[in-house]
This record gives structure tokens, C-alpha cells and sequence, in this order.
């Protein structure tokens, strides 16, 4: 029997660089069908007017579409998610949702209030790295679990693929912490239930009363079953590091540059996905978007939901207030 569904009607707001990245990826899946897309620099709109419908408001997007994809930065989510909700318009949100947390309190009760299909945009909420590594834990592959420890490293911030993205670099809502770490807080909490936060510091480019973001954040955080630590830096020359370990009594886990899911033995690491980290980030976005069909479905899914983005922002946000 064949699917008598219809594609759903897809539109993008905002086509920075993850936004453009979803343009490749929605063009590419059967289930959507990308009809609009919008930016508030010309230039971008320019840059992609030969892969998707430039519409001529961010209006014109909500209008047309059945689910909106709200990726411009976070002072912004919520004009957006409730231009959304006005229009009866499903909506796939980047993270963080906001910045205030009282703001972000106030609209996720009312996205929960509409019953609209809603989620976040955490790639561990399906990628193949992510999907396993919970499998294997499951089963006890690793014995009991003992500790979680995040270790990041950015010789540059923001990195090179975020020239256009400067305000990456500002304190009010840019940052690594909550740009990166949030991604991996959502993940602790869904492999290790709620975490709290416990200790932290982090260290300012220019000091506690500037407008820069960080360059080191150091944190303890506790959950139900083991602690789960971070020690991060955008100081320092050498590689980039983005490091999640779970150790455990008879062996150890770790995602490795967010799509490469490693197991450790006596002589070192050893991937457990043959493919390269290029073939897998293209399998994490393809089975982010499987997920997000089923959303709008009404089916069964792993999209992060709004209450979980506001618990990873109010984790985030307590740490950098430290």
C-alpha cells in the first residue's frame, strides 16, 4: 500500500547558516515540500532564490506554509513562534527558545494551549549517534553508568562558518554555551533523566560587566543516577574538541564531534559507524527531518518539545549567570 499523504508545506524563516542548511535538506526529503523562504538581509535571499521561493515578508511564509521553521537568532523566536500560533501553523523552532526565561515560561504555555504540532531543533533528538548510544545504555553495554563528562574546545568563536553570524559573539544571546552546550544538556537529560546544576564558573572575554560572550565555563551538574560535569574553553590554539564520555563499569561511550559514536577498548577508541563524519551528519539531518514528519503527523515522535527546550534554557542560563 502506497503513503496517500500529501508533502507538507514547508517554509524557512531566516537562511543564515543553519537555515541553509534545512533548505538542502527539506528540498531533499519526499515528506516536505519547501514552498517559502525568507530573510531579512537581501543578500541572503539573493544567495538562495534558486533553491526555494523567495517570499517577500516573513507574513508571506507563515501564510503559506502548514509547518514554519524559525531560524533566526534567539531575541527572535518569539515574535515568531507566536506569528505561528495566530495563523494555526505548526512550528519547528531553533533552540534556544529565548533568552528571559519568564518570556520563554509564557510561551510555552501557550504553545501547549493551542495542542499545534511544536518542537525544538536539538539534533540529538534523533541523530544516529545519539539514537544508539541511549540503545546501548539501555542494554547495559557499558555496565552501570558512572559519570558523564562534556569537553569542548573552540581555538576560534565564533567558528568560521558563522562569519555572517556575529551576534553569535555577544553576550545577550550568542555564546558556545548556548549555542553548543545546550545540545548536549538536552542530551544528558534524555539519556540520564532531569540534571541540576550543582557548581559552576565561567569566565568573560571582558569581564563580568561587558557584552562579550564566554571563553570558559566550568560545571557540575547532578542527576538522579550520576554526575555529569563540563569543562569548556574558546581559548587556546589547536583543534576543535566536542567531546561527550559516559564511563561505565565494564566500558565506556563517547559522541565524538557530534556525529561519531565511539566505543572504548583496552588500546583506544573504536567508531561504531563506519561512515564518515560528512555521511553522518547527512544521516542525522535526514533522520531529524523522519522525526519531524511524524510530528506533524500526529504520530509518535523524538522531536524535543518545547518543555524540554525550556528546562535545557533554564540549565543554560543559571550557568551563565554564575
Amino acid at each position: 500500500m502506497t503513503n496517500s499523504r500529501m508533502a507538507h508545506r514547508v517554509g524557512i524563516i531566516g537562511l543564515g547558516t543553519v537555515g541553509s542548511r534545512f533548505v538542502e535538506q527539506f528540498n531533499l526529503h519526499n515528506a516536505f515540500d519547501l514552498v517559502a523562504a525568507w530573510d531579512i538581509d537581501p543578500n541572503a535571499c539573493t544567495s538562495h532564490k534558486d533553491l526555494v521561493q523567495i517570499a517577500s515578508s516573513d507574513a508571506e511564509v507563515i501564510a503559506e506554509s502548514d509547518l514554519v521553521y524559525i531560524a533566526v537568532p534567539p531575541l527572535h523566536h518569539e515574535k515568531y513562534v507566536r506569528d505561528c500560533l495566530a495563523n494555526d501553523t505548526a512550528i519547528f523552532c531553533e533552540k534556544p527558545l529565548g533568552v528571559d526565561l519568564q518570556t520563554s515560561r509564557q510561551l510555552v504555555a501557550e504553545v501547549n494551549q493551542s495542542g499545534l504540532p511544536a518542537g525544538v531543533n536539538f539534533v540529538f533528538s534523533s541523530a544516529p549517534s545519539a539514537t544508539e548510544l541511549q540503545k546501548r545504555l539501555s542494554n547495559q553495554e557499558v555496565g552501570d553508568v558512572l559519570r558523564a563528562d562534556l569537553r569542548l574546545h573552540f581555538s576560534q568563536w565564533p567558528r568560521g562558518w558563522h562569519e555572517k553570524a556575529q551576534w553569535l559573539r555577544l553576550r545577550d544571546q550568542g555564546g558556545w554555551v548556548r549555542e553548543v552546550v545546550s545540545h548536549f544538556i538536552f542530551l544528558a537529560t534524555r539519556l540520564l533523566g532531569d540534571v541540576t546544576l550543582e557548581n559552576s564558573y565561567v569566565q568573560y572575554e571582558d569581564g563580568p560587566e561587558g557584552s562579550l560572550c564566554e571563553q570558559t565555563a566550568l560545571a557540575v551538574f547532578s542527576s538522579q543516577t550520576v554526575p555529569f560535569t563540563l569543562a569548556g574553553t574558546s581559548l587556546g590554539y589547536g583543534p576543535d574538541v566536542v567531546d561527550l564520555t559516559l564511563r561505565g563499569t565494564d566500558g565506556s561511550l563517547r559522541v565524538w564531534d557530534w556525529y561519531k559514536l565511539q566505543a572504548a577498548t583496552t588500546e583506544g577508541w573504536v567508531d561504531v559507524f563506519p561512515a564518515t563524519r560528512e555521511e553522518l551528519g547527512i544521516d542525522a539531518y535526514s533522520a531529524q527531518l523522519n522525526q519531524l514528519e511524524r510530528m506533524v503527523n500526529g504520530d509518535e515522535h523524538t522531536i524535543a518539545s518545547f518543555d524540554e527546550a525550556l528546562r535545557v534554557q533554564e540549565l543554560v542560563e543559571s550557568l551563565l549567570a554564575s
